[in-house]
């Protein structure tokens, strides 16, 4: 087993990084939204919706995708420095893939604890997962900074295990999938026959921009 390395225990956060984290609990869904999209893609909503988009057409419905770290708070844990300080693009985002059998993909022995929290695919890594290193290329290229892929059985056990509560930020929500899905099957067999066949477009799952917007 893997020793976690990148997310400190809450005696260990730097000052300036639990003051962040505590103003980020203030903030609402959107407005944490919008700072990912003004640090992880300098405001850039085409590359933010690129990115939501290659990793919606990469993974299963099933997969619930979340934010943590210096993108959603601002800050970095360690030393309390800005996002991006060292420079454009530096910074890295770091994602979690929930659900999904994604602990599968990776291997047996890039496990913090083992069959419940992977460590992550980065550059140093690519041994750790290699199925998901074409989409993490992908996301990289996309995003113009690094980024990390860690999976996760649990949201619930992860925040408790490693993130230690601290705020994460879900990108993508299987759940809202399932919800939509499970509407779709229970609607009146009249409506249904009413209703016109989807075209290829508006048969495609919703994507960010819409979440986005709504």
């Amino acid at each position: 087993m893997l020793q976690e390395s990148s997310t400190p225990t809450p005696d260990a956060m730097n000052e300036q990084a639990k003051e962040a984290t505590e103003k980020t609990r203030e903030l609402t869904d959107d407005q944490i939204r919008q700072r990912i999209l003004q640090l992880g893609f300098g405001g850039d909503r085409a590359r933010f919706d690129a990115f939501v988009s290659a990793l919606q057409e990469a993974l299963p419905d099933d997969v619930t995708v979340v934010v943590r770290g210096s993108a959603v708070i601002g800050v970095r844990w360690e030393d309390g420095s800005p996002f991006d300080a060292d420079g454009p693009g530096t910074s890295d985002l770091d994602l979690t893939l929930v659900g999904g059998d994604m602990l599968k993909l990776w291997s047996d022995d890039a496990f913090y604890i083992p069959k419940l929290h992977t460590a992550p695919l980065n550059d140093d890594t690519p041994q750790a997962c290699p199925s998901l290193v074409p989409l993490r290329r992908a996301l990289c290229k996309i995003a113009g900074r690094p980024v990390n892929i860690q999976a996760t059985s649990s949201i619930v056990q992860y925040a408790r295990d490693v993130l230690f509560d601290q705020p994460y930020f879900t990108l993508i929500d299987a759940s809202k999938t399932d919800a939509t899905d499970a509407e779709a099957q229970q609607e009146p067999a009249d409506v249904a026959t009413e209703r016109p066949a989807p075209s290829p477009v508006s048969d495609r799952r919703r994507d960010a921009t819409e979440d986005a917007r709504a």
